[in-house]
């Protein structure tokens, strides 16, 4: 298995992983897939200031991540907010945490200091959520910080939004700048 920077050649296998956290689960509280053009725009503008990397699996993508903008002010350069999907028929194979780990290293060789992530969390027991990715996060070293009640709607259902954060530098009184 190869961990490989993403391109925008890079978008339809992608896009064939994102689908179905679209169509089926509330993981993503998109409502419709993207278009192939629109996940290509996507690429560009997070790969422009980002990473955004892909787990390959003799030849083929079995996951991605990346990191974007946490807040669009400049006060919060230091920090980003993560995004992961692993292949439906590749989870529980270490891909997650393969990604997660070379995510993590590029963004402290950019100067980061803080890993966030929002994850969807069901209020009631779901057929389209659980909380696998709360507990992957866990594993990883995030802490919950704070919930959202029933922010999220679909399927018919309300859903909440957890935000888990990682420290991976150390913050003090004149932090270096942020390298893109």
């Amino acid at each position: 298995m190869e961990i490989q920077n993403v391109t925008i050649e890079d978008a339809e296998e992608l896009l064939d992983i994102y689908a179905p956290y679209v169509k089926y689960t509330a993981i993503t509280f998109e409502y419709d897939v993207p278009s192939v053009e629109e996940f290509r725009q996507r690429i560009v503008n997070i790969s422009d200031r980002y990473p955004y990397i892909k787990a390959v699996d003799n030849g083929q993508i079995v996951g991605y991540a990346y990191a974007g903008c946490f807040k669009d002010r400049r006060a919060y350069d230091w920090s980003v907010e993560t995004t992961i999907y692993v292949r439906q028929d590749c989870k529980r194979m270490g891909i997650g945490r393969l990604l997660y780990d070379r995510l993590e290293h590029e963004l402290k060789s950019m100067g980061i200091l803080n890993m966030n992530a929002c994850i969807a969390c069901p209020v009631q027991e779901s057929k389209y959520l659980n909380d696998d990715s709360i507990r992957f996060h866990s594993r990883l070293g995030f802490s919950e910080v704070g919930r959202f009640h029933d922010s999220g709607y679909k399927f018919n259902q309300w859903f909440d939004m957890v935000w888990m954060e990682k420290m991976i530098g150390e913050h003090n009184a004149e932090p270096k700048e942020v390298w893109v």
